[in-house]
Formats: C-alpha cells, sequence, structure tokens
C-alpha cells in the first residue's frame, strides 16, 4: 500500500503541558506511516503558555506549524483554519490532550485506504469521561443525527481522518457557527469507522463542559438542520387539533346538557397551553433569526494573529482574516 503524506490538525486550548509529549509521540508514527507530513497546532487563545510552546516546538520540528487566533472561537473554528491551512493529500484531526493515542492513526489511515471512504472516524471502544461528558456527548450525536444519518452520528469523533479533497465542498462557508462533522457531509457519503482506544486523561482537566456540549448541539440544530422549525410546525399543529377537541366538547356538552364548561381553572390551562406553544414556535423561529442576522454581518469564523513554522510565514507575525 502506497504512503500519502498527512496533515496532522490540532485546536490547541491550555494545551501546554501535553504538547511536548503529544509530538514526541507523533512524530515516529508519521515517519513510519506517512509519505511526507506536517503538524498545525491551533492555538485558541489559550490562558497559558501554548502559544510560546508551540514556537518552541516548530523551531525544534522542521515539521510543526503553528497559527495562533485573535481570540477563542471553539473547537471547531479552530479545527476549520487548521485545515484550510493543512498542504497534504490527508488530513488528521485530534484532541491536544493525549487521550486520542497518536499509536492509533495507522488504524484510521489503513481504513482510509482499503475501504473506499473518505472520512473515517476513530470510534473510542470506551470513553474516558464523567457521567455528565459522556450524557452531553450522546446529546451532541443525537443532534448530528439529521445531518448525518444515525449511523454516522453514533460513530462521529474528534479523533478523524479524511481526504483533503472533501473540504472544497466547504471552501466558500465562512459562517461563525462551525459543525465540522455536519460540513464533511456536503462533501460526501462514504463514512467509516473504526474501533479505538481512547486513554483517560493524564493532564489537566476538560474544558467541555455540559453546558458548552449542549450549546453546541443546539447550535447544530438551528445552523444546519430545519428540524426545530419541523418541530414547531407540528406542535403547533397538535395544539390546533387539541384546540378543535375542546371547542367539540364544548360544544357538546352545550347541545346535550344546555349548559358550558364551569370553572376558571380549565380556561386559564387551555389559554395557557396555547400560550407556550406560541412562544416555543417563537423562540425557535428567532433562533434561526439571529443566526441569519450574524452571518448577514460577515462575522468570520477565525482570525489569525500570527504564524510560525510555515513557509510564508517566515516566522514573522501575521494579521489576516480567518
Amino acid at each position: 500500500m502506497d504512503q500519502e503524506s498527512v496533515s496532522v490538525v490540532i485546536p490547541v486550548y491550555n494545551g501546554a503541558a501535553s504538547l511536548p509529549l503529544l509530538i514526541e509521540r507523533l512524530q515516529p508514527v508519521l515517519v513510519a506511516h506517512a509519505s511526507q507530513a506536517e503538524i498545525i497546532l491551533v492555538n485558541d487563545d489559550s490562558r497559558d503558555n501554548s502559544w510560546d510552546v508551540i514556537g518552541q516546538l516548530a523551531q525544534a520540528h522542521d515539521n510543526v506549524r503553528g497559527i495562533n487566533l485573535m481570540r477563542n472561537y471553539g473547537q471547531h473554528n479552530a479545527l476549520l483554519c487548521g485545515i484550510r491551512a493543512a498542504q497534504h493529500d490527508v488530513i488528521v484531526t485530534m484532541d491536544d490532550d493525549l487521550q486520542h493515542p497518536p499509536e492509533e492513526i495507522p488504524l484510521l489511515l489503513a481504513k482510509l485506504a482499503e475501504a473506499g471512504c473518505d472520512v473515517v472516524y476513530g470510534t473510542p471502544r470506551y470513553e474516558q469521561h464523567g457521567l455528565w461528558r459522556n450524557l452531553a456527548s450522546r446529546i451532541t450525536k443525537l443532534a448530528l443525527q439529521g445531518a448525518m444519518g444515525a449511523d454516522n452520528a453514533r460513530n462521529a469523533s474528534a479523533f478523524r481522518v479524511f481526504r483533503t479533497r472533501v473540504r472544497e465542498a466547504f471552501a466558500d462557508y465562512q459562517s461563525p457557527y462551525v459543525v465540522l462533522d455536519v460540513l464533511l457531509t456536503w462533501g460526501t457519503t462514504r463514512f467509516g469507522a473504526v474501533s479505538v482506544r481512547h486513554e483517560p486523561r493524564r493532564l489537566g482537566v476538560s474544558n467541555y463542559t455540559l453546558r458548552k456540549l449542549i450549546v453546541h448541539a443546539i447550535n447544530m440544530m438551528t445552523g444546519f438542520s430545519t428540524l426545530p422549525l419541523q418541530l414547531a410546525s407540528w406542535t403547533g399543529f397538535a395544539f390546533t387539533l387539541f384546540g378543535i377537541a375542546v371547542l367539540i366538547y364544548v360544544l357538546g356538552r352545550y347541545a346535550i346538557e344546555g349548559g358550558s364548561v364551569p370553572g376558571f381553572p380549565f380556561l386559564a390551562s387551555v389559554i395557557a397551553l396555547f400560550s407556550g406553544a406560541q412562544l416555543f414556535a417563537l423562540g425557535i423561529m428567532g433562533e434561526y433569526l439571529a443566526r441569519m442576522h450574524m452571518r448577514s454581518m460577515g462575522r468570520p469564523y477565525s482570525a489569525i494573529r500570527e504564524q510560525v513554522g510555515f513557509p510564508s510565514a517566515g516566522g514573522e507575525e501575521q494579521h489576516e482574516r480567518g
């Protein structure tokens, strides 16, 4: 099997402690399984000295590149920035916390070459997260199902490889709301998965809270799917049927017994139900309008402060719009 050139893209947030060990473990894997390789570290405005560490690693290794973002944009936005800077045939994405073992990359590359896939996920045999993080991950995957299909969403992981040409499908995408897994579906339907080891976190703490993952799931549903609008429509339709049933009941009782339905609580409950349904539908439409407003402003998904290790960067500070 001919080896392909590989770009490894790693979003970095407060990863100063883990980066040297990660690069140390990555290098022999890439030497053995790639014809050419580069490692792109995208610093997402870390609060520690991650950018200094990236600069040191870029000086020590010819194939290490660094991108420093102007502010914190989020993991997927940082990934998209690194993906657009990648120069090789295949792109590998992974986290900076060593929970994705670099030694498992050959499994993903082999699956990509043998199965005729364009995207291969490294699905953990057992996720080394806490209860709430695992619950939030399941919510995220449920949100992905509308865009990716149930099987692909079930296997989705931040540890993935895909052919660089897939990025052409979202080359013009500029929205500040980025979900890489959905963008990949714009370019291909050939997804695969392979079971990989998932190591417990040894350094630092997770930057993903339950709240952040739920917000991410909401962004996926409202940014890349019309399912919430359809849900609002069906909810409105259901309450319309409920209102018709109540009207038939009231008129029927009046016709049979000659009296109306007694009691203020019944009337108040019906009004509350209808008001809640209307506010629910308006809230969903408001989410879509807010995203349309943000896109109309032309807000970028990222902006680069400086780069190191790239031939064009020359080690000098660059100000670029992502």
